[in-house]
Protein backbone atom coordinates (compact mmCIF):
# COMPACT_ATOMS: atom_id res chain seq x y z
CA UNK A 1 0.00 0.00 0.00
CA UNK A 2 2.95 2.51 0.87
CA UNK A 3 4.33 1.48 -2.93
CA UNK A 4 0.72 2.21 -4.41
CA UNK A 5 0.31 5.85 -2.17
CA UNK A 6 4.08 6.76 -2.98
CA UNK A 7 3.43 6.20 -6.89
CA UNK A 8 0.03 7.88 -6.53
CA UNK A 9 1.53 10.76 -4.95
CA UNK A 10 4.19 11.62 -7.41
CA UNK A 11 2.23 11.28 -10.34
CA UNK A 12 -0.30 13.93 -8.77
CA UNK A 13 2.80 16.02 -8.79
CA UNK A 14 4.03 15.51 -11.65
CA UNK A 15 0.82 15.43 -14.07
CA UNK A 16 -0.65 19.57 -13.77
CA UNK A 17 2.36 20.57 -15.11
CA UNK A 18 2.49 17.87 -17.88
CA UNK A 19 1.69 18.92 -21.67
CA UNK A 20 -0.91 16.09 -21.98
CA UNK A 21 -2.85 16.88 -18.95
CA UNK A 22 -2.94 21.01 -19.98
CA UNK A 23 -3.84 19.81 -23.28
CA UNK A 24 -6.96 17.48 -21.61
CA UNK A 25 -8.11 20.84 -19.76
CA UNK A 26 -7.83 22.93 -22.87
CA UNK A 27 -9.58 20.95 -25.49
CA UNK A 28 -12.55 19.46 -22.85
CA UNK A 29 -14.20 23.21 -23.27
CA UNK A 30 -13.55 23.00 -26.73
CA UNK A 31 -15.38 20.20 -27.23
CA UNK A 32 -18.25 20.52 -24.96
CA UNK A 33 -18.71 23.70 -26.97
CA UNK A 34 -18.78 21.95 -30.02
CA UNK A 35 -21.39 18.84 -29.11
CA UNK A 36 -23.44 21.55 -27.37
CA UNK A 37 -23.99 23.71 -30.61
CA UNK A 38 -24.75 20.38 -31.90
CA UNK A 39 -27.33 19.51 -29.76
CA UNK A 40 -28.97 23.16 -29.86
CA UNK A 41 -28.77 23.01 -33.82
CA UNK A 42 -30.79 20.15 -33.76
CA UNK A 43 -33.16 21.35 -30.90
CA UNK A 44 -32.27 18.20 -29.00
CA UNK A 45 -32.16 19.68 -25.61
CA UNK A 46 -32.10 16.92 -23.85
CA UNK A 47 -28.94 15.37 -25.33
CA UNK A 48 -27.17 18.15 -23.06
CA UNK A 49 -25.86 15.24 -20.58
CA UNK A 50 -23.92 13.52 -23.50
CA UNK A 51 -22.48 17.13 -24.00
CA UNK A 52 -20.83 17.02 -20.59
CA UNK A 53 -20.21 13.43 -20.09
CA UNK A 54 -18.75 12.56 -23.69
CA UNK A 55 -15.67 15.45 -22.83
CA UNK A 56 -15.15 13.99 -19.16
CA UNK A 57 -14.67 10.39 -20.29
CA UNK A 58 -12.94 11.47 -23.34
CA UNK A 59 -10.03 13.60 -21.52
CA UNK A 60 -9.67 10.92 -18.75
CA UNK A 61 -9.03 8.28 -21.54
CA UNK A 62 -6.83 10.67 -23.21
CA UNK A 63 -4.91 11.03 -19.63
CA UNK A 64 -4.50 7.36 -18.76
CA UNK A 65 -3.75 5.96 -22.12
CA UNK A 66 -0.91 8.94 -22.46
CA UNK A 67 0.68 8.27 -19.40
CA UNK A 68 0.80 4.51 -19.46
CA UNK A 69 2.69 5.11 -22.49
CA UNK A 70 5.05 7.46 -20.96
CA UNK A 71 5.64 6.12 -17.92
CA UNK A 72 7.37 3.11 -19.95
CA UNK A 73 9.20 5.75 -22.83
CA UNK A 74 10.02 8.46 -20.36
CA UNK A 75 12.00 6.03 -17.75
CA UNK A 76 13.76 4.16 -20.77
CA UNK A 77 14.95 7.92 -21.89
CA UNK A 78 16.28 8.78 -19.06
CA UNK A 79 18.02 5.26 -18.27
CA UNK A 80 16.22 4.45 -15.53
CA UNK A 81 13.85 1.56 -16.32
CA UNK A 82 16.20 -1.00 -15.49
CA UNK A 83 16.89 0.38 -11.90
CA UNK A 84 12.89 0.73 -11.43
CA UNK A 85 11.91 -2.77 -12.47
CA UNK A 86 14.91 -3.85 -10.27
CA UNK A 87 13.46 -2.84 -7.02
CA UNK A 88 11.51 -5.77 -4.80
CA UNK A 89 8.12 -3.71 -5.38
CA UNK A 90 6.04 -5.00 -7.89
CA UNK A 91 6.10 -2.58 -11.30
CA UNK A 92 2.43 -3.25 -11.81
CA UNK A 93 1.65 -1.66 -8.68
CA UNK A 94 3.55 2.00 -9.85
CA UNK A 95 1.74 1.67 -13.08
CA UNK A 96 -1.58 1.17 -12.19
CA UNK A 97 -1.19 4.01 -9.46
CA UNK A 98 0.79 6.20 -11.56
CA UNK A 99 -2.34 6.13 -14.36
CA UNK A 100 -4.94 5.95 -11.65
CA UNK A 101 -3.91 9.63 -10.41
CA UNK A 102 -3.85 11.11 -13.94
CA UNK A 103 -7.62 8.95 -14.57
CA UNK A 104 -8.44 11.32 -10.79
CA UNK A 105 -7.64 14.75 -12.16
CA UNK A 106 -9.60 14.12 -15.65
CA UNK A 107 -12.51 13.93 -13.42
CA UNK A 108 -11.89 17.51 -13.60
CA UNK A 109 -13.36 17.84 -17.13
CA UNK A 110 -16.68 17.30 -16.02
CA UNK A 111 -16.40 20.83 -13.77
CA UNK A 112 -15.40 22.61 -17.38
CA UNK A 113 -17.71 21.05 -19.26
CA UNK A 114 -20.28 21.90 -16.96
CA UNK A 115 -19.35 25.60 -16.68
CA UNK A 116 -19.31 25.66 -20.41
CA UNK A 117 -22.66 24.31 -20.58
CA UNK A 118 -24.18 26.86 -18.26
CA UNK A 119 -21.61 30.02 -19.33
CA UNK A 120 -22.12 29.80 -22.74
CA UNK A 121 -25.11 28.23 -23.04
CA UNK A 122 -26.82 28.82 -20.63
CA UNK A 123 -27.72 25.00 -19.99
CA UNK A 124 -27.11 24.76 -16.35
CA UNK A 125 -27.45 21.09 -15.94
CA UNK A 126 -28.91 19.78 -12.72
CA UNK A 127 -27.41 16.72 -10.91
CA UNK A 128 -30.39 15.20 -9.60
CA UNK A 129 -28.19 11.80 -8.03
CA UNK A 130 -25.01 13.84 -7.09
CA UNK A 131 -24.15 10.47 -4.79
CA UNK A 132 -24.29 8.33 -7.90
CA UNK A 133 -22.44 10.41 -9.94
CA UNK A 134 -19.23 10.61 -7.40
CA UNK A 135 -19.63 7.17 -7.23
CA UNK A 136 -19.38 6.04 -11.01
CA UNK A 137 -16.65 9.03 -11.74
CA UNK A 138 -14.43 7.12 -9.02
CA UNK A 139 -15.17 3.60 -10.06
CA UNK A 140 -14.43 4.98 -14.08
CA UNK A 141 -11.58 6.41 -12.69
CA UNK A 142 -10.13 2.95 -11.48
CA UNK A 143 -11.46 0.83 -14.11
CA UNK A 144 -9.94 3.69 -16.45
CA UNK A 145 -6.25 2.54 -14.50
CA UNK A 146 -6.70 -1.29 -14.47
CA UNK A 147 -7.93 -1.32 -18.59
CA UNK A 148 -4.53 1.32 -19.32
CA UNK A 149 -2.23 -0.99 -17.54
CA UNK A 150 -2.58 -3.53 -20.00
CA UNK A 151 -1.12 -1.69 -22.71
CA UNK A 152 1.80 -1.21 -20.57
CA UNK A 153 2.88 -4.55 -21.43
CA UNK A 154 2.72 -3.27 -24.95
CA UNK A 155 4.47 -0.09 -24.26
CA UNK A 156 7.42 -2.27 -23.00
CA UNK A 157 7.82 -4.13 -26.17
CA UNK A 158 7.18 -1.11 -28.38
CA UNK A 159 9.92 1.24 -29.08
CA UNK A 160 7.27 4.08 -29.32
CA UNK A 161 3.86 4.30 -27.14
CA UNK A 162 2.45 6.31 -30.03
CA UNK A 163 0.42 4.39 -32.43
CA UNK A 164 -1.47 2.56 -29.81
CA UNK A 165 -2.42 5.83 -28.27
CA UNK A 166 -3.62 7.02 -31.70
CA UNK A 167 -5.48 3.61 -32.59
CA UNK A 168 -7.62 3.51 -29.09
CA UNK A 169 -8.79 7.00 -28.99
CA UNK A 170 -11.44 7.78 -31.02
CA UNK A 171 -12.58 4.53 -32.16
CA UNK A 172 -13.04 3.76 -28.58
CA UNK A 173 -14.84 6.55 -27.73
CA UNK A 174 -17.70 5.43 -31.19
CA UNK A 175 -17.34 1.77 -30.15
CA UNK A 176 -18.43 1.96 -26.69
CA UNK A 177 -21.10 4.51 -26.49
CA UNK A 178 -19.34 8.04 -25.26
CA UNK A 179 -19.91 10.02 -27.93
CA UNK A 180 -23.36 8.18 -29.46
CA UNK A 181 -25.50 5.36 -27.59
CA UNK A 182 -24.88 1.75 -28.44
CA UNK A 183 -28.51 2.03 -29.63
CA UNK A 184 -27.53 3.90 -32.44
CA UNK A 185 -24.80 1.51 -33.65
CA UNK A 186 -25.35 -1.48 -35.60
CA UNK A 187 -26.49 -4.81 -33.15
CA UNK A 188 -22.63 -6.18 -33.67
CA UNK A 189 -21.22 -2.96 -32.52
CA UNK A 190 -23.34 -2.47 -29.53
CA UNK A 191 -22.54 -6.07 -28.33
CA UNK A 192 -18.94 -5.67 -28.33
CA UNK A 193 -19.18 -2.20 -26.78
CA UNK A 194 -21.04 -3.67 -23.88
CA UNK A 195 -18.03 -5.31 -23.15
CA UNK A 196 -16.15 -1.85 -22.37
CA UNK A 197 -16.44 -0.96 -19.22
CA UNK A 198 -16.47 2.79 -20.81
CA UNK A 199 -20.06 2.26 -22.13
CA UNK A 200 -21.59 1.43 -18.53
CA UNK A 201 -19.27 4.51 -17.40
CA UNK A 202 -20.98 6.67 -20.23
CA UNK A 203 -24.33 5.12 -19.62
CA UNK A 204 -24.03 5.50 -15.54
CA UNK A 205 -23.01 9.08 -15.79
CA UNK A 206 -25.76 10.26 -18.14
CA UNK A 207 -28.29 8.60 -16.06
CA UNK A 208 -26.99 10.65 -12.55
CA UNK A 209 -27.55 13.91 -15.09
CA UNK A 210 -30.86 13.24 -16.17
CA UNK A 211 -33.55 13.15 -13.64
CA UNK A 212 -35.49 10.60 -12.96
CA UNK A 213 -34.36 7.95 -10.55
CA UNK A 214 -31.12 5.76 -11.24
CA UNK A 215 -32.05 2.42 -12.18
CA UNK A 216 -29.61 -0.49 -10.55
CA UNK A 217 -26.74 1.78 -9.46
CA UNK A 218 -24.79 -0.60 -7.18
CA UNK A 219 -25.05 -3.32 -10.01
CA UNK A 220 -23.67 -0.83 -12.55
CA UNK A 221 -21.16 0.63 -10.59
CA UNK A 222 -20.14 -2.84 -9.29
CA UNK A 223 -19.86 -3.92 -13.17
CA UNK A 224 -17.50 -1.21 -13.99
CA UNK A 225 -15.43 -1.75 -10.62
CA UNK A 226 -15.14 -5.46 -12.46
CA UNK A 227 -14.36 -4.77 -15.35
CA UNK A 228 -11.83 -2.47 -14.22
CA UNK A 229 -10.36 -5.12 -11.87
CA UNK A 230 -10.12 -7.50 -14.57
CA UNK A 231 -8.01 -5.28 -16.79
CA UNK A 232 -5.54 -4.50 -13.75
CA UNK A 233 -5.76 -8.30 -13.48
CA UNK A 234 -4.64 -9.03 -16.87
CA UNK A 235 -2.44 -6.31 -17.47
CA UNK A 236 -0.15 -7.39 -14.02
CA UNK A 237 0.21 -10.90 -15.86
CA UNK A 238 1.13 -9.68 -19.19
CA UNK A 239 3.54 -7.22 -17.74
CA UNK A 240 5.18 -9.69 -15.54
CA UNK A 241 5.45 -12.14 -18.79
CA UNK A 242 7.02 -9.49 -21.11
CA UNK A 243 8.80 -8.55 -18.21
CA UNK A 244 10.99 -11.91 -18.02
CA UNK A 245 10.66 -12.04 -22.00
CA UNK A 246 12.68 -9.18 -22.28
CA UNK A 247 14.89 -9.68 -18.92
CA UNK A 248 15.97 -12.82 -21.22
CA UNK A 249 16.42 -11.32 -24.67
CA UNK A 250 18.03 -8.51 -23.06
CA UNK A 251 15.80 -6.17 -24.91
CA UNK A 252 14.44 -3.79 -22.12
CA UNK A 253 15.81 -0.35 -22.87
CA UNK A 254 15.54 -0.90 -26.67
CA UNK A 255 15.30 2.36 -28.79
Amino acid sequence: MSLFLAALRLQLRLAPRSPGTLQVWATAPLFTAVFLSIAEHAHRTDLASFSVVAPTLMGQWALTLGIAGEIIAEERNQGTLEAVIATPGRFSVVVVARILAVSLLGVTTMAEAWLVAGLGFGRWIDVPHPVVLAAALLANAAAMAGTASILSSLFVLMPSARIVQNTLTYPLYLLSGVLVPLSALPAWAGAVGRAVFLSWSADLLRAALDGPAVPRPVTRIAVVALLGLSGYLIGALLLSRVLRRVRRLGTLTHT
